[in-house]
């Protein structure tokens, strides 16, 4: 498959930014890394390898971010007030920057976000927040309530970004035309934010899938597997 490395000057990070991209043509999807993971984990781990049908058949492009959680969410050398700003402008070069390059790329109006574990909560954060943006959210093992990294600490910034908090007075109706996935496993550490999360979409009525795969835990194995199931949704 046609596999491409981009790196550039981020000007809302103020720094050089890094992105692996795989397929030639099809709906863009942005997948994030696990907990501080980088751009290339999701091919080092064979997420994309199990995809591969999708992206050789010119379905999907598919956009694999680098992350910075080691400056936001895991940073605990700085404020959480720093932690939280410093997730922000990952938010706001993700809007204004690879997302608007997808789109061109591949001539959609909308992207789909993906993610496994912290992943899921990054590709259900963006999505939720820019629900006019995205059409189709695929989480897989996602934990979406961010305040245990946060010593604490809240304010406005962290409302906005912490879906179990936002969301339920978020009445902006694209987030009725999202399609959502919300992957677990009954033996899943993340089983139970999953759960809270479709509770929280049940009552507004936002349908979704939850699908809680038996025998199984949080781990790469189901990983692979769900996510070709879930892009076969298409």
């Amino acid at each position: 498959m046609q596999e491409d490395y981009i790196k550039w000057y981020s000007p809302n990070l103020s720094a050089e930014f890094e992105m692996l991209t795989f397929g030639h043509s099809g709906l863009p999807l942005l997948l994030f890394p696990t907990s501080k993971g980088r751009y290339y984990e999701n091919k080092d781990f064979k997420l994309i390898e199990s995809i591969s049908y999708f992206i050789e058949s010119g379905r999907v492009k598919v956009y694999c971010p680098d992350g910075i959680d080691a400056l936001s969410w895991y940073n605990t050398s700085v404020h959480p007030a720093d932690r939280v700003k410093n997730h922000i402008w990952y938010d706001k070069m993700l809007l204004e920057e690879v997302v608007p390059q997808a789109k061109q790329e591949t001539g959609c109006s909308k992207v789909i976000t993906a993610g496994c574990s912290f992943g899921g909560y990054h590709a259900a954060n963006f999505a939720f927040r820019h629900p006019w943006t995205v059409s189709h959210l695929f989480s897989m093992s996602g934990a979406f309530d961010i305040r245990g990294q946060l010593d604490g600490f809240y304010n406005d910034d962290v409302y906005f970004n912490n879906p179990v908090d936002f969301l339920p007075n978020d009445h902006n109706p694209e987030l009725w035309n999202l399609k959502i996935v919300l992957g677990s496993a009954d033996r899943d550490i993340c089983r139970a934010d999953n759960e809270r999360l479709s509770g929280i979409l049940n009552q507004k009525q936002i349908r979704h899938w939850l699908d809680i795969r038996p025998n199984a835990e949080h781990d790469w194995v189901i990983w692979r597997q769900m996510f070709p199931e879930y892009l076969s949704q298409l």
